[in-house]
């Protein structure tokens, strides 16, 4: 369900498998009930959440003070968070920010208004991968829920895997949290965790061009 990352007395980080929710589902444990008996440690509080189809870094506090101070910083944009993923469709453009209010649509999905009253803002670069296939590196400026899932589908590129938002069926959904910095009691901390699992991704001209980008947070990003 999870790899542990990072342990520190103050926080855990984990990387989500995909296909794992945070709540138990009939039978099957949730993420957090799996991480308390896994650790053996009660007092956990996650800090964000990521879809089930989603893997990739995931901050968890040790302490009430350090998941207020963790969540204090999210609510600032303090906290840097980069994601990747896959589309087998071409985008309206290459890169280039993305940004509109989140409206509720059918079946549980959301969709991109052209209003900005209260915009989910999103910043992406694109890379061919091979034909047909694209790698996108994504910087969300803010926090809404399947932000990233419907800024793909608004560019014409739907995750790979992603069938709610009119992805190509995949042994995946191909999204995955990818790099997270922060700082926390004065200290900086700076976590890049390629994914683990998924046949595209393993595919060894996205793993080339994930060593050739480097630092997400050093790409001259879009859209300011």
């Amino acid at each position: 369900m999870y790899t542990l990352i990072h342990s520190d007395p103050r926080f855990y980080l984990l990387d989500k498998h995909p296909g794992v929710s945070f709540h138990r589902d009939g039978d099957e444990p949730g993420l957090m009930e799996a991480l308390r008996a896994g650790l053996g440690d009660e007092a956990l509080w996650p800090v964000h959440r990521l879809d089930r189809i989603t893997s990739g870094l995931i901050l968890v506090a040790r302490s009430a003070e350090t998941a207020r101070a963790l969540g204090e910083a999210l609510a600032e944009r303090e906290v840097e968070k980069y994601y990747l993923a896959l589309s087998d469709r071409k985008p309206a453009k290459k890169q280039g920010r993305i940004s509109g209010d989140m409206a509720k649509g059918r079946g549980g999905a959301w969709r991109l208004a052209q209003s900005q009253d209260n915009p989910a803002v999103t910043q992406f670069f694109s890379y061919s991968t091979r034909p047909g296939e694209r790698l996108f590196l994504l910087r969300p400026r803010t926090g809404k829920t399947h932000q990233l899932r419907v800024a793909m589908k608004s560019l014409g590129a739907p995750i790979l895997g992603d069938e709610l938002y009119g992805g190509t069926m995949a042994d995946r959904g191909y999204l995955h949290a990818y790099a997270l910095r922060f700082a926390l009691d004065g200290e900086r901390f700076a976590f890049i965790q390629p994914p683990s699992q998924g046949e595209r991704y393993a595919d060894c001209a996205c793993r080339a061009l994930l060593d050739e980008l480097g630092e997400p947070w050093a790409q001259p990003w879009p859209g300011g």
